[in-house]
């Protein structure tokens, strides 16, 4: 008897510099996107909105300049949403501290934190550009000095134009 195909994660996984990205969709919005290793299996988009979402992340990639236009799904508490409409206001090339957008939320830097670690929409909602008082902070729930994600997190960096990445 032939064995079941594994059911995927994600409905389509696309390369990216730094590894890979896995999309979610949900009916005709984007859900989610994830980082991933280069060790991830590819999925090619099958339908016309995982083709649309990859095809802005490829632009966004050859250009930093490149503003998303996707439909995404509604995620996150009133505060994560707070939170994120304050990370999307900040420009390309240009960072803020969890302290800076607390205070402008008049919150904590670790609920800042937070929020940003429970981002569904990386790269669309730029929490890569939201940093420690004191160096690069964490990203994606992790603050592992050389892993995975604090090294998209340099890229991303790098890739705007902020000195020092």
């Amino acid at each position: 008897m032939p064995a079941k195909p594994i059911p995927s994660l994600f409905d389509a996984v696309v390369p990216a510099p730094f590894g890979a990205v896995g999309m979610r969709i949900a009916g005709d919005q984007l859900k989610e996107l994830v980082y991933l290793p280069s060790s991830y299996p590819l999925a090619a988009p099958t339908d016309a909105l995982c083709r649309r979402v990859d095809e802005q992340l490829q632009a966004y990639f050859a250009d930093p300049g490149f503003r998303f236009d996707l439909p995404l799904a509604a995620a996150g508490t009133a505060f994560q949403q707070r939170v994120w409409q304050t990370i999307s206001a900040i420009p390309r090339g240009e960072t803020l501290t969890y302290g800076e957008v607390a205070k402008h939320l008049r919150s904590a830097p670790r609920a800042v934190g937070q929020a940003c670690g429970a981002n569904w929409f990386p790269m669309v909602i730029p929490c890569h550009r939201v940093l420690a008082a004191g160096g690069l902070g964490g990203f994606a729930n992790s603050d592992e000095a050389d892993g995975f994600h604090l090294g998209v997190k340099r890229w991303l960096l790098a890739h705007e134009g902020v000195r020092g990445y």
